[in-house]
């Protein structure tokens, strides 16, 4: 259950650290545990179609998870969740949960905060689990849905999280098979 006094702290961990959409007063490196990243949702909006899904990054359960921690002021925090609600949960494939977020490199020592986070449903159907890197692949390169083509977003999101000292290495081993596509050579 969300408190509705007071500022509200969101959690990205994909396209929410390069393109959030809504207005903060500060953004923090952060830490989630209890979940991780992967590319395990078919994208059939954003980045693909029912017909040619694409493939997203879902929060999934274990392990922990490095992002970014966004301050929401308290007066926008209605207007944030229904934006927020609107992006992340058009298909329902998404659970809105409150976890703990440890905020890094913070001047007060270690802070743990509440924050909003956006996990996937496995019992969802648009859930892939676990697939393998060729699998993962072809997903990316054929998707393209109402924000754009998958490449892009896993080529963005990869950008972001190196330039945060953040290695994923699915998303590393993708870059380094979609940047020569972008740039116009043949993989």
């Amino acid at each position: 259950m969300l408190d509705r006094s007071g500022d509200l702290w969101v959690f990205g961990y994909g396209s929410l650290m390069w393109r959030p959409g809504f207005p903060f007063l500060e953004q923090r490196p952060a830490i989630l545990r209890g979940a991780h990243r992967s590319l395990c949702v078919y994208s059939h909006v954003h980045r693909g179609t029912p017909e040619r899904p694409g493939l997203v990054l879902g929060l999934d359960q274990g392990g922990s998870c490095r992002g970014v921690a966004f301050r929401v002021a308290a007066a926008e925090r209605e207007n944030v969740l229904t934006y927020l609600r609107a992006r992340e949960q058009v298909t329902a494939v998404y659970r809105e949960i409150i976890a703990a977020l440890r905020l890094i490199d913070s001047s007060d020592g270690e802070v743990i905060v509440p924050g909003l986070a956006y996990r996937v449903d496995r019992r969802h159907p648009q859930y892939a689990g676990q697939l393998d890197r060729e699998t993962i692949l072809r997903l990316v390169c054929q998707g393209e849905g109402i924000s754009g083509h998958n490449r892009d977003y896993v080529i963005n999101t990869h950008a972001h999280l190196a330039a945060l000292g953040i290695h994923d290495p699915v998303l590393d081993w993708l870059a380094e098979r979609l940047i020569p596509v972008e740039m116009g050579e043949n993989i």
